[in-house]
């Protein structure tokens, strides 16, 4: 198995229906320990009945948008397993007002949200995990095509995904002199909870299936064995990078 033995961080767990819920899967079907972060006592009772399903070993909070919460974590995690090997972010959010106005209404207050919880928490969570991450330890982040076109009403979360894509490339230059890698992995159009918020997204996925390579949309399990592969020592040599399981559909034109 490819990930034996491997301890798996795994932050953003919603539901069964969450990209994260879909790579713990794949993470547990390839041997690697998992461990599942909630960021409050609502998310807890969804995340703990999951984390007990997927057999991992433990669940605690983290407030991405605290440092006080995330350092606190980071201690916890260290008393837990002493280290890591792996770490997925699948955090994002932003008001719903400003997923269905025009991007130019976004207020000060709803683009400071957006970059903060959605990218700036990638951030800190490397800075207060590095010190737990092995060397040929895994970090990886979910983005969105909307990162580098303009997708209908992603709006702000479209720049906070631009943000979150540099800061892997910056983070992988700081991180790999400890032989930590950091990709991205930018999933098509898949029927979650934080998809649910953007207005008309549901249309999307009639014109991924017409136009995409793959006539189809990407599932949960088909962006979880993609994070098999960063996650393993099949991508050793991986680092800075968006990998896209979108069924090819980034890759046409007209």
């Amino acid at each position: 198995m490819l990930l034996e033995g491997k301890k798996a961080l795994i932050f953003g767990v919603a539901n069964d229906k969450s990209i994260a819920y879909g790579i713990a899967q794949q993470f547990k079907a390839h041997g690697a320990r998992v461990a599942f972060s909630y960021v409050n006592e609502a998310i807890q009772k969804r995340v703990d009945p999951i984390s007990e399903e997927l057999g991992g070993e433990f669940t605690f909070q983290c407030d991405v948008s605290s440092d006080e919460s995330v350092a606190q974590s980071a201690a916890l995690v260290k008393e837990k397993w002493g280290d890591a090997d792996i770490l997925v972010h699948s955090v994002a959010f932003a008001n719903r007002d400003d997923l269905k106005n025009r991007y130019i209404d976004t207020s000060r207050d709803g683009f400071h949200l957006a970059l903060d919880v959605s990218s700036y928490s990638l951030v800190s969570l490397c800075h207060a995990y590095e010190p737990l991450l092995k060397p040929g330890s895994s970090v990886m982040a979910m983005t969105y095509l909307g990162s580098t076109k303009a997708i209908t009403n992603y709006n702000v979360m479209g720049v906070a995904k631009a943000a979150l894509e540099a800061s892997v490339r910056y983070l992988a230059v700081d991180m790999g002199k400890k032989d930590i890698r950091v990709n991205a992995l930018s999933a098509g159009p898949i029927k979650t909870l934080a998809s649910s918020g953007i207005s008309g997204f549901k249309s999307i996925f009639a014109h991924i299936e017409e136009r995409a390579p793959l006539g189809r949309n990407v599932t949960t399990e088909d962006v979880g064995k993609s994070a098999v592969y960063l996650a393993s020592d099949l991508a050793s040599g991986v680092t800075g990078e968006v990998h896209f399981v979108d069924s090819g559909y980034n890759t046409t034109g007209i």
